[in-house]
């Protein structure tokens, strides 16, 4: 069987990456220092504890376990932070790339996927958003993620290491099975909030800007069924492994929902009133991010399958769970 190592395999999107790398017929190998990521995600291959930056521990790791490929997901994730914090930013996402593309170079492995984000291109001259929209990041995560890109344009031309470069949009949902999920301390993002206020754990939802030229006046995105998401991944990588050049696509629907329909569908979806409040948008914050996912279609054979009441649903299940055992968890720990 062969082996691809996942770094960050213990977080959100590499957990069920890995569980659909298991599917496929690979074993998933995580490679992840736990800092976000939880031990109980590492279900469908070995864990090997370890820090992209440390370069004696990725040796031992490919030493011991021989990948034909990576997938790249250990990074630092949150704008806010990369803005307050943009050291902690670049050290991990591009010092940590360039680390383990030399532990590549140094056992020859010529295939990596890499977990990419929309937000390179920055505010979109026009929707929905192609790869052949002007890249102009406005964050330090955004710049950090190019940065990586650009590398691997260089790697390849220099060493001939190809790499897929998935440009997420908005990820939701869960494995239906119930086993991983989204699991983040502090949470952020907006579905699993929306589910909180659902659960009566917080008070209402803080809808950042209600004017923004939409059709109801919040914000649009576009919103991806995490098991569609882990499924390009497999498709990226038997892309590479079949000897395919190297390329950057888009993974996302295709279809925008604003703040307003994911409120209204999590109400619908789970009988639950939620309660929002108006406050002001966020700095830099744009109206609409919509991909056009064509290029996916066309390079990997991939479209995304799920929609939003999916999402959702999914969601839901993994949120109760998940907070269940919290409770659990904190009533036996006082």
């Amino acid at each position: 069987m062969q082996r691809v190592l996942v770094t960050g395999g213990a977080g959100y999107i590499g957990s069920h990456c890995c569980k659909a790398l298991a599917a496929a017929g690979y074993e998933p190998v995580v490679f992840d220092n736990l800092s976000t990521g939880h031990r109980t995600f590492c279900r469908f291959g070995p864990l090997i504890p370890g820090d992209v930056r440390d370069a004696d521990e990725l040796e031992r790791a490919f030493q011991s376990m021989a990948p034909v490929a990576v997938m790249h997901f250990a990074a630092q994730s949150l704008v806010g932070e990369s803005t307050a914090r943009p050291f902690d930013t670049y050290d991990v996402n591009v010092n940590g790339t360039l680390t383990l593309l030399r532990t590549m170079l140094n056992h020859n492995v010529r295939n990596i996927v890499f977990s990419s984000t929309c937000a390179v291109y920055g505010p979109a001259d026009r929707l929905p958003i192609a790869e052949t929209t002007s890249l102009n990041p406005i964050s330090p995560y955004g710049r950090s993620k190019l940065m990586v890109e650009q590398i691997f344009d260089d790697f390849d031309a220099a060493y001939g290491i190809r790499s897929a470069r998935l440009r997420y949009f908005n990820a939701g949902g869960a494995d239906p099975s119930g086993l991983i999920g989204e699991w983040h301390e502090p949470e952020t993002h907006l579905i699993p909030v929306v589910l909180d206020v659902a659960m009566g754990l917080r008070k209402a939802l803080k809808v950042n800007g209600g004017a923004y030229p939409t059709s109801d006046g919040t914000a649009v995105r576009d919103y991806i069924h995490v098991d569609d998401l882990a499924e390009a991944h497999v498709a990226a990588l038997r892309y590479l492994i079949d000897g395919d050049a190297s390329v950057a696509v888009n993974v996302g629907t295709g279809v925008g929902s604003s703040v307003d329909e994911v409120v209204r569908a999590v109400e619908r979806v789970t009988g639950r009133p939620v309660a929002t409040q108006s406050g002001p948008p966020r700095q830099g914050d744009p109206a609409e991010l919509v991909a056009d996912p064509a290029l996916a279609k066309s390079m990997f054979d991939w479209r995304a399958t799920r929609d939003l009441d999916t999402i959702i649903a999914d969601a839901w299940s993994w949120h109760q769970s998940l907070r269940r055992h919290e409770t659990v968890h904190h009533k036996e720990s006082v």
